[in-house]
């Protein structure tokens, strides 16, 4: 019987099915964040530890402050607190810890693959909805709630209801200045944000298998926007290239056996020929092009050369009500050129878009340039905040007049101090746009590293083609 890649992860993880649906389902790593401190707690109200030390990982990244390094820079004194209790935590339970003040501290949805934590095959979970992201490596990776988060602590398992399996294939060369994130975008717009509810996705096709391992990550970040369980990348040569030396993968072809066992096990996980997927979706990547969210929605997304739509045109009254509610939020008129609309700030980061390749992307479109906005630049983690230094990147941002930041989360959620002001309008290349996401009464508009760079040197969102080209 031909399968697929998520049936054939599942089907190794199944511990018992019961007979109301719900599956109890082994979980390999656990990465945990300074939102976990409540999970800890439970265990020691009740006297419980932590079933598997040796597969729990946890990095602060929500409560960190950006604007300097070590807890006297958190200037709230419970969101203190809470990355504080990591360190309390880990010299309970044994986990490994990349805590505030190690260079590998950082978003965990960054740290996770940089350390080589996710591996193709793997169950893995987070209190957070975009571990999606790790899917990107071909693990079955998803976020689960603040009780579950405590049912894996101390169980080192989670009862499920199996999702179904949808694939999306990308085929075609993406055009010049076209990323990863125009990609999601493009697709979360076409099916929309409850497109995929119940349903794992699996990204296929030329232009998936042409995205480095970076963009893979920004791809599966942003599943869970479109109502997706999770998303997946089949691991291929890019995938084993990629996590070869890494501290936490299997040992390298230089070691011989255990990275050969990895490998044969890694080669066998991609999706049968002939496997039958519950809905399929197929998009023309040279279609695509650099892209920017309107509303308050990510499936509110048109490319950067199209106008404001109008609610008129919406094909039913509760469609039109909610287009004209988001554009009375985001202070737009119909009609209007998507490169007419001017912005107040920039912020390029999060665990969709913090990584070196974003970082790089983003220095080459303002180097030599002025920000005309303020506009910050956060890396993912310590060591991508390293490598982007050692590679001069931070003088390029600092030379254009960006703030360089230390690594966290961030303006991405606004749970740390980094927030807009009301009316403020953000060029983000973080996950959301949601109402209030980045502070009350904040514009938040969705783009790519090199959009967010373009629209900070312009004032406006702008096609960031034009630049390249002038």
């Amino acid at each position: 019987m031909a399968l697929t890649m998520f049936e054939k992860i599942w089907r190794r993880h199944v511990v018992v099915d019961r007979p109301d649906g719900y599956t109890l389902l082994y979980i390999d790593r656990h990465l945990m964040h300074d939102g976990s401190a409540a999970g800890f707690a439970r265990l020691r109200a009740r006297n419980l530890k932590l079933r598997r030390p040796d597969r729990s990982f946890g990095t602060p990244d929500h409560y960190v402050s950006t604007g300097g390094r070590g807890l006297a820079a958190i200037t709230d004194g419970h969101h203190r607190g809470i990355v504080a209790a990591m360190a309390r935590n880990h010299a309970d339970h044994g986990f490994t810890v990349f805590d505030i003040g190690d260079e590998r501290q950082g978003i965990a949805h960054v740290v996770g693959p940089e350390q080589g934590i996710t591996q193709p095959g793997l169950t893995m979970v987070c209190g957070d909805s975009h571990t999606s992201t790790h899917g990107a490596l071909g693990a079955l990776a998803f976020g689960v709630g603040s009780s579950e988060v405590t049912h894996v602590m101390a169980t080192q398992c989670l009862w499920q209801r199996k999702p179904k399996a949808m694939r999306i294939t990308v085929d075609g060369a993406l055009g010049f200045g076209v990323t990863a994130k125009d990609v999601i975008l493009a697709i979360i717009a076409r099916i929309g944000a409850g497109g995929a509810i119940g349903h794992v996705i699996e990204y296929a096709g030329s232009a998936i298998r042409g995205l480095s391992i970076e963009g893979r990550l920004t791809l599966c970040n942003m599943s869970i926007e479109a109502g997706g369980r999770a998303g997946m990348v089949a691991p291929d040569d890019t995938t084993f290239a990629y996590l070869n030396g890494r501290p936490f993968a299997p040992k390298g072809a230089e070691w011989g056996a255990e990275w050969d066992r990895a490998m044969a096990f890694w080669r066998g996980l991609p999706s049968d020929d002939g496997a039958i997927f519950d809905r399929d979706v197929t998009l023309d990547g040279a279609a695509i092009a650099p892209m920017v969210t309107w509303g308050t929605s990510p499936e509110d997304a048109l490319p950067v050369t199209a106008r404001i739509p109008d609610p008129d045109t919406a094909p039913d009254a509760a469609k039109r009500e909610g287009m004209a509610r988001a554009l009375a939020y985001m202070g737009l008129t119909p009609g209007t050129k998507l490169e007419e609309v001017a912005v107040d700030r920039v912020f390029i980061g999060s665990c969709t878009n913090s990584r070196i390749e974003d970082l790089r992307a983003a220095a080459a479109v303002v180097r030599g340039r002025k920000v005309v906005v303020p506009s910050w630049a956060v890396a993912g983690s310590g060591l991508v905040k390293r490598q982007a230094e050692a590679e001069g990147l931070d003088r390029v941002f600092l030379d254009a007049g960006f703030e360089w930041r230390e690594p966290g989360c961030s303006m991405c959620v606004g749970m740390n101090g980094d927030l807009g002001t009301a009316g403020q309008r953000i060029a983000s290349t973080s996950n959301r746009n949601f109402v209030g996401r980045q502070g009350r009464g904040v514009r938040t508009h969705l783009l790519s590293p090199t959009m967010a760079a373009a629209a900070a040197v312009t004032g406006r969102f702008t096609d960031v083609r034009k630049l390249a080209t002038a």
